[in-house]
């Protein structure tokens, strides 16, 4: 039990900088809803996600590889250096091949008049995935409070370019253009418009690998090739893993555009649409992402264990992710109507995908706690077949069911694609993992509370139509509470 509420603690550390952060984030989505049209927003999105696969590619596995080898080699300090020299070589061909093949990826991207969207944004996910691996050391050496405040600074400061360039720069514009037309006017101005945007994440970025210099200098950097070829060993099938979960989680924002070559313009209104209300059911994500952060560093401490406890603990942190998961879904659903106000009035006719993705997202943080068994069993190939699985029947689904439905409401099939996918991966890692790595997990109960979940939110469903605001809402915080009561009543039953 000390090793859950060890997790438990990280969680709620990581969880901080990430909810924290993203809901941050989460409040400069009213900002761009507000200030551009959903078409352009859906190109932000677009780009994003074409930078989310970049990092994956850039950082290929050696992230979870340097927890594997410095939890079970000798010198972990030369796991860390040789895991910082290979990413940073990689990190920086990758900025010098895409300089040289700057005009025929931004045509492909579609941002052909915007090169330098491209450039920016190439830049700052080679900074990324390098600094990924000074973020896992912080986990290794668990320094949860450190990791939390840079993570935190990066937001802020990414939060204060964008309001500055965004709101401030137009109004010091007409006021005294004099303190920021040397960088303003040359960049375009108030027409550099989303670019504003991919300039702001640059600048933070770099700040945030200064900020990480202390986990970057005063050592002996040693590239180690033999412990090298064993961490791509272990790791290249996590890459494959990693690309085909990236390109799941970004699909339907990836997919759309091309769907609807001949309508460029609406296919992005949809991207924009579908993108700004997934901001909404983003904090199913930030729950995930924090468990994961933990999950991860624990499994593998775990493991180094004797006794069967370490087995137990597994069961029951899968548990309780369910249940906090199942009790986040309905506390974003029952308040909804407030939540909705955090995008544009222009955007809502998205919000029906708000419950698909929220249950998506459930069934993907399953199936990552669910990745234990072929991570412990050095099986990581199991992990690229079912995260090839997934993208296969998401991209299927989503071919079929976006142009099936749609111009306009076409992001309702990528909404359903991805519940469909992470549902079936989910499955199929369960049955896999009873044959490699037999666990005793709480099915029973787990599916008690699902049922528990699905009646409490019917019911504050029905309230809301014979009820006044005030008093459904009220409704609302009780049955929170009667949930919140059975997690407890199951906590004391252990």
């Amino acid at each position: 039990m000390a090793g859950i509420k060890s997790l438990v603690k990280d969680t709620a550390v990581y969880g901080l900088s990430s909810i924290v952060g993203r809901f941050l984030n989460w409040c400069l989505v009213p900002l761009y809803t507000y200030l551009f049209v959903a078409s352009e927003y859906g190109v932000v999105s677009f780009l994003y996600s074409f930078t989310a696969v970049a990092l994956v590619i850039l950082n290929y596995g050696m992230e979870t590889g340097f927890f594997r080898f410095a939890n079970k080699h000798d010198e972990p300090e030369t796991v860390y250096t040789t895991s910082l020299v290979a990413v940073g070589s990689t990190s920086c061909l990758f900025i010098a091949l895409l300089m040289e093949f700057l005009t025929p990826v931004s045509g492909w991207l579609h941002v052909s008049a915007h090169p330098e969207y491209v450039a920016m944004l190439g830049i700052t996910v080679a900074i990324d995935a390098f600094t990924n691996l000074p973020f896992a050391y912080l986990r290794y050496k668990k320094r949860p409070f450190r990791f939390a405040g840079i993570k935190l600074m990066n937001v802020g400061l990414n939060i204060g370019l964008n309001l500055f360039f965004l709101l401030c720069c137009p109004w010091l514009m007409s006021r005294c253009p004099g303190a920021i037309s040397w960088f303003y006017e040359p960049l375009g101005g108030a027409g550099f418009g989303i670019g504003w945007i991919f300039l702001a994440n640059l600048i933070s970025t770099i700040c945030i690998l200064l900020m990480l210099l202390p986990e970057l200098t005063g050592r002996r950097y040693r590239l180690d090739t033999s412990l090298l070829r064993d961490m791509l060993s272990y790791s290249w099938p996590l890459l494959i893993l990693g690309i085909a979960g990236v390109l799941s989680q970004n699909m339907g924002q990836m997919v759309m555009p091309y769907l609807f070559p001949d309508n460029k313009q609406a296919a992005d209104t949809m991207v924009g649409i579908y993108s700004a209300n997934m901001k909404i059911a983003i904090v199913m994500v930030m729950f995930t992402q924090a468990f994961r952060y933990a999950y991860e560093p624990f499994i593998f401490s775990q493991a180094s264990q004797s006794g069967e406890g370490k087995k137990q603990a597994y069961c029951d942190a899968m548990k309780y992710f369910v249940i906090f998961g199942l009790f986040i879904f309905l506390g974003v659903m029952y308040f909804l109507p407030v939540l909705r106000h955090f995008i544009a009035p222009g955007y809502w006719e998205g919000l029906r995908i708000v419950p698909v993705l929220m249950a998506a997202e459930l069934c993907f943080g399953v199936f990552f706690n669910l990745s234990l068994w072929y991570k412990l069993t050095d099986r990581t190939r199991w992990g690229m077949y079912l995260s090839l699985i997934c993208f296969v029947v998401m991209l299927v689904c989503n071919i079929w069911l976006v142009r099936w439905i749609g111009i306009p409401g076409g992001y309702m099939g990528s909404a359903w694609a991805a519940l469909i996918a992470y549902f079936a991966v989910m499955v199929i890692s369960y049955f896999l993992g009873r044959k490699y790595y037999p666990l005793d997990y709480p099915v029973g109960r787990m599916g008690l509370f699902l049922i528990l979940a699905a009646v409490l939110w019917g019911a504050g469903a029905w309230l809301s139509t014979i009820f006044v605001a005030g008093v459904a809402y009220a409704i609302k915080i009780l049955l929170l509470a009667i949930y919140a009561g059975a997690v407890v009543i199951e906590r004391k039953k252990g």
